[in-house]
């Protein structure tokens, strides 16, 4: 071998050698989507992103806006994304409906332990409590969570004869605030400030959360597609632990971790993200039912009772299989998931 090629030689194994060590430090990529706006509850991937704890595990997250659940549940089942946010009701409808799809998404973590859904009603109507709801006008949009699971509502509280009027998402609090229906649906940390936003009191109103009523429905679960499952459960597990980490940050200064949704989009109302992370932390996330379970977790009689009443519910082609839809096997430690304060006194 001439001095001429030896030199060339060094020169080709020290490329390959850069060209793998760049491979093998490279992130691994993660195309996260929301399941809404960036607003204040954003903060729960949000803070963990903006604080380098996704880095850290050695990921790279893109965080997506959304525009509902089914959106999220759709788009990571078409492998758009790699993983997502979303009601649990929604994915269950989606792997009843779609019994033959091919990349049905799994959820592989719960975050709100109860569903968000509320009915809600102003004082000057004369409901004061579930048992005045029979008879009356209510309104949502028909895609709404609280309206798709309302029959299960209704059955727990013996609710009946109830008329429905379909409106666009902005119209549904200010039909309320006119008295236009007697009753709404929605997501409690959503409406409550919606309506108050339109001129109303918050001492003038009624809001009856589901799990306060009989209705113990699972609200949004973190989702993965069956491929990331199978080709990369590590960086399902890094997520995971990741976002676990800034969990415990976003819950210990909510009013911080505003600043990070912030500096995704500058035209929030800072006050008013900081108070509906704060409502979606005391009803969703720090709720009795997710002090009892642990967060992240779930109880299989009560996934099992909820595969069922959605089945019914929302008239799926086949009956909700609670097995097919989570799989735990990915969450952090039990000292990891350790993250919720104790009860306020």
């Amino acid at each position: 071998m001439t001095k001429r090629v030896f030199i060339k030689t060094l020169a080709a194994l020290a490329g390959a050698v850069a060209v793998c060590g760049s491979a093998y430090a490279q992130n691994t990529p993660i195309k996260f989507q929301l399941d809404w706006r960036f607003e204040g509850p954003a903060a729960l991937f949000v803070t963990p992103a903006a604080k380098g704890y996704f880095k850290d595990a050695k990921l790279d997250v893109t965080i997506d806006a959304g525009n509902g659940s089914g959106g999220a549940v759709t788009r990571v089942a078409s492998g758009s994304y790699d993983m997502g946010f979303a009601d649990l009701a929604a994915l269950m409808e989606f792997h009843a409906n779609n019994p033959d799809a091919a990349n049905k998404p799994v959820a592989v973590m719960m975050v709100y332990n109860n569903t968000p859904a509320s009915v809600m009603v102003l004082k000057k109507s004369g409901i004061k409590t579930v048992a005045d709801l029979s008879g009356k006008k209510f309104g949502a949009p028909v895609f709404d969570a609280g309206r798709r699971a309302f029959p299960i509502f209704a059955k727990a509280n013996n609710i009946t004869n109830v008329q429905w009027t379909a409106m666009d998402p902005p119209l549904r609090e200010t039909m309320l605030a006119r008295g236009d229906v007697d009753a709404i649906t929605g997501f409690t940390f959503t409406s409550l400030l919606n309506i108050e936003a339109r001129g109303v009191k918050t001492a003038d109103i009624v809001v009856m959360p589901y799990a306060d009523h009989g209705v113990k429905l699972y609200g949004n679960v973190i989702i993965a597609t069956p491929k990331l499952i199978k080709e990369n459960p590590a960086a399902i597990r890094a997520f995971l632990q990741a976002f676990t980490k800034g969990v415990k940050d976003v819950i210990a200064n909510p009013a911080a971790a505003i600043a990070d949704v912030k500096a995704r989009d500058g035209i929030i109302d800072t006050k008013l993200e900081t108070r509906r992370l704060q409502l979606a932390i005391d009803t969703v996330i720090n709720s009795p039912d997710a002090r009892a379970e642990g967060f992240g977790q779930v109880k299989g009689p009560r996934l099992t009772l909820m595969a069922s009443q959605v089945s019914d519910a929302f008239n799926t082609k086949t009956r909700v299989n609670a097995d097919a839809v989570w799989n735990g096997s990915f969450l952090p430690s039990t000292a990891e998931l350790n993250v919720l304060p104790a009860a306020k006194k």
